[in-house]
């Protein structure tokens, strides 16, 4: 398993684009990936739930990977937030 956090800096948090574009990273792995923010968590698969998570500017989310293509998954998912929140 591995685990990462990382604060909100967009201005907008997890807004509707980078999110499907986020749901279609997480599908890419073979591994489960899940997020925690606030309480809530969601399968990083579904957009639905990540939107649910209401993640804004500042708030910490803990990213969750576990499976066989875990450390990659890790790798690329904590560049993508760096990247797009």
């Amino acid at each position: 398993m591995r685990q990462f956090t990382y604060v909100i800096q967009d201005e907008v948090g997890i807004h509707a684009r980078p999110a499907g574009m986020l749901v279609q990273k997480a599908k890419s792995f073979q591994s489960s990936i899940s997020l925690e923010c606030n309480g809530k968590s969601a399968d990083a698969a579904k957009l639905m739930a990540v939107m649910a998570l209401g993640a804004t500017k500042g708030m910490e989310v803990t990213v969750t990977i576990e499976g066989e293509d875990e450390t990659k998954a890790a790798q690329d998912l904590e560049q993508f937030f760096r990247e797009n929140f």
